[in-house]
């Protein structure tokens, strides 16, 4: 439990009304009718202003007003629902005002140890009325009523499984709440009360089993965020007064230098300031491959270094670390109902009161209307009706506990939480079911080009050599020429060059840089220069003059020596024209008489890029688009290499939006991808806002819908796949479940459908199957970018 004494306050009066918000784990709370009871428990309490019930983590999140209640108040509200709050005061363990149910005795609890006793009893029972019949004598009377051992036996059993499940239904109807408790609790007290003792056992003992498993089915759903918030450890060592001292993560200031040996866990983000090491970032990033941290790189909480020795300066509390953050975020994604969860709400409303007054109607009407049967005949099938009034009340009974909506409520919910922490433990940060949905009913998928299909960095991609020079020539002149400029083409070159190890650079002198054309300097007494093709005809150079080279650029018949114009470049056929057509950026090398080289500069295609868009369209992405503000040639160049259906170029942010606006009116709905920073217009236009690389970028995090944490393109088809595979999940579990419902509620009047059959399969069957089917949707992984693959996307 944890409390915010900062939540916004309201004007009242002139003054400022403080409010707290109190976040309470009460891991009972693990259905949609647990969390209404609890709702309307607290919606009678004067001063509660707020309330948050999520009962996929058993938490609850309530502002209140401490003029008028407490805290105390507060948890008592909750207690008046019929479920305890647990982690109270100095036991809550810290999470950084993140909570979740702990782990449940689910098999040993006082429940559990309640519903073995009668199962127990109802074994022994049904053992004495089928099998021991000579001895299942009358031991006593009721009302004239004769008791046998096996009644006195299933009486022991109704009591000690089904007092908790009557206890549930008297704080439903305390709480005007129409909910399983309510009719199960019901339908146990009737069938007693007529003297239908078998019944009433086997519906408590039943019901409290399928209550034990949807227990267990939840907890195993709440496991995959506790493993989340586990990923980050408690404690960590620090450097104070020069000692290394162990210290709680969550007391561990700004500023403070944090000390990680091999194998440990990072515990708070940082920036490196000694050592070095290769770091597993996949709890955040979902990049399997260790990524190698030296001094000013940044390290992220949850990360596992792997071998080296690292110190790091903490730059936030454990409490807004990034993992805390996705955490805080996949909790709050719960909030956020998708459409189906909203009319699964909404049917829910209806159906429970309508199953209720037929199963009233079930009970009444047949008796006095039927004596000695009737016979029904409907498109070929009779069936004979029958019975006395006994025998259509039980079956009114088996339509309460058909009436219960508990498979097809949770079948959302479920699904979502599974999905959702199922990306997150991949990179994948969904902020909430709805986004979780619409991203797998998209039409067409927008992205922007540079730093998501390219690296966003310039690079050299080609060196061709030219007048007899070699490779590392051209880029040591071109190096030494570049090394005083600080222009990002300037930087490639140079990192290009290290690369490379042309060794060292001549000393240059006369540094001149010809604005917008490029660098001049003597090399050795000699005037080089490295810039545009237009610098060099300026110079006098013809480029449109070349020598006809062909078989991978073997010189064919004429060398630049047997050519007798003086301004020949001797440059390969079309060299300068294919590197421009391809979107490169063109650098020549020389001097004021014979050119040394070509160098191709261009924002590199990422490795993974080609590949997603192959597997987007594989998984029915018709519409791929390519967004930039690149000219048309570099646009165009990009849209071929990688694979996109379309591409807009020459785009400013505010027209990005109006190309993302035109999509949808041309296509449906569509996702953007994007950095989240430069594109957050378009991203919030777009119906599914995608940030790319937002590990460590706050405003990343909170502009977008998803964000893909590492700087991964290859993701999208995972996060589509899952998407997409969700909805199918989610449409199933709701129309299986419903349809299950229909087919046992038909079968009730004909007499095929015991109170037994109900329970088994049309609570405890229903909610285990929609909870398994939903799980499922954790064993979707990303495809690798180089070529292995965990699991096909969507398998």
């Amino acid at each position: 439990m944890t409390e915010n004494p900062d939540a916004a306050g309201k004007t009242s009066g002139g003054g400022q009304r403080q409010e707290l918000t109190v976040r309470l784990t009460v891991p009972e709370m693990d259905c949609p009718s647990c969390a209404q009871k609890v709702d309307k428990s607290l919606q009678r309490v004067d001063g509660v202003v707020d309330a948050t019930l999520q009962p996929t983590t058993g938490t609850a999140t309530v502002t209140y007003d401490p003029d008028r209640l407490s805290e105390d108040d507060v948890v008592q509200a909750i207690e008046n629902a019929g479920y305890e709050v647990v982690n109270r005061g100095d036991d809550t363990e810290d999470t950084g005002g993140m909570e979740i149910a702990p782990p449940s005795e689910v098999w040993t609890s006082s429940r559990a140890i309640k519903t073995w006793i009668g199962a127990a009893f109802v074994t022994l029972g049904l053992l004495f009325e089928f099998v021991l019949t000579g001895q299942n004598v009358t031991v006593a009377g009721v009302l004239d009523y004769p008791l046998h051992v096996a009644d006195v036996l299933f009486l022991a059993a109704t009591v000690a499984s089904g007092t908790p499940v009557i206890r549930g239904g008297y704080y439903s109807a305390k709480n005007l709440s129409l909910d399983i408790d309510l009719l199960m609790g019901t339908a146990i007290i009737a069938a007693t009360g007529i003297g239908y003792f078998v019944e009433a056992a086997t519906l408590a003992v039943l019901f409290s089993i399928a209550e034990l498993l949807e227990d267990y089915a939840m907890d195993r759903a709440r496991n995959s965020l506790r493993e989340l918030m586990e990923l980050s450890p408690d404690e960590a060592t620090v450097r104070r007064d020069g000692e290394e001292v162990t210290a709680p993560a969550d007391e561990v200031e700004v500023g403070e230098t944090v000390i990680v040996r091999p194998g440990d866990k990072i515990p708070l983000d940082g920036t490196v300031v000694e050592g070095g090491s290769a770091v597993d970032e996949s709890p955040i990033t979902g990049e399997s491959v260790p990524v190698d941290k030296t001094v000013g790189d940044e390290v992220y909480a949850g990360s596992i270094n792997e071998e080296g020795y690292i110190e790091f300066e903490a730059t936030a509390p454990a409490s807004e670390s990034t993992l805390s953050q996705i955490i805080e975020m996949v909790q709050g994604a719960q909030e956020k109902k998708t459409e189906k969860e909203q009319f699964v709400d909404r049917f829910a409303g209806y159906y429970t009161p309508t199953i209720v007054v037929l199963a009233i109607l079930t009970a009444a009407l047949p008796p006095m209307f039927i004596s000695g049967g009737a016979i029904v005949s409907l498109a070929g099938f009779s069936h004979t009706f029958s019975g006395g009034w006994q025998t259509w009340f039980i079956r009114g009974l088996t339509l309460l506990v058909i009436a219960c909506p508990c498979a097809f409520v949770i079948s959302t919910p479920v699904s979502v939480v599974s999905g959702i922490t199922s990306a997150a433990k991949n990179g994948v940060l969904i902020k909430g079911g709805n986004h979780l949905e619409a991203m797998g009913e998209v039409d067409a998928i927008a992205v922007d080009k540079t730093g998501t299909l390219t690296k966003g960095e310039l690079a050299v991609t080609d060196v061709v050599a030219l007048g007899g020079a070699t490779d590392e020539e051209v880029l040591r002149h071109a190096a030494a020429l570049e090394q005083r400029s600080e222009h990002p083409i300037a930087e490639a070159i140079l990192a290009r060059a290290d690369d490379a190890e042309v060794g060292d650079l001549p000393a240059i002198e006369g540094f001149e840089s010809i604005t917008g054309k490029g660098v001049r300097a003597n090399v050795d007494g000699e005037a080089y220069y490295a810039g545009k093709p237009a610098l060099f005809e300026e110079l006098g150079f013809d480029l449109s003059h070349a020598h006809l080279r062909a078989d991978g650029g073997t010189v064919a018949g004429v060398a630049h020596e047997q050519c007798d114009r003086e301004d020949c470049a001797d440059i390969e056929n079309g060299a300068i024209a294919r590197f421009e057509d391809e979107g490169k950026t063109v650098v020549l090398v020389g001097t004021d008489t014979a050119l040394v080289g070509i160098i191709a500069i261009a924002d590199e295609v990422r490795p993974a890029a080609e590949r997603a868009v192959t597997r987007l369209h594989e998984l029915g992405v018709e519409h791929v688009v390519m967004l930039t503000g690149d000219n048309e040639g570099t646009a165009r160049a990009i849209a071929e290499r990688v694979g996109v259906d379309e591409y807009r170029a020459e785009l400013l942010p505010d027209e990005k939006v109006d190309a993302v606006e035109a999509l949808q009116a041309e296509y449906g709905d569509v996702a953007m991808v994007g950095d989240g920073i430069n594109d957050a217009p378009a991203l919030a236009t777009a119906d599914v806002g995608i940030a790319m690389g937002a590990a460590g970028t706050d405003t990343a995090l909170e502009t977008a819908d998803i964000a893909l944490m590492g700087d991964d393109i290859g993701k999208l088809p995972y996060l589509y796949a899952l998407s997409h595979k969700a909805n199918g999940v989610i449409r199933q579990n709701i129309w299986l479940s419903l349809g299950v419902k229909a087919l046992l509620a038909l079968g009730v009047p004909l007499g095929l459908v015991s109170v037994a059959l109900a329970v088994v399969v049309g609570d405890m069957g229903m909610s285990l199957g929609v909870t398994g089917n939903a799980m499922r949707l954790s064993r979707i992984a990303p495809e690798r970018v180089h070529g292995e693959v965990d699991q096909e996307p969507g398998a």
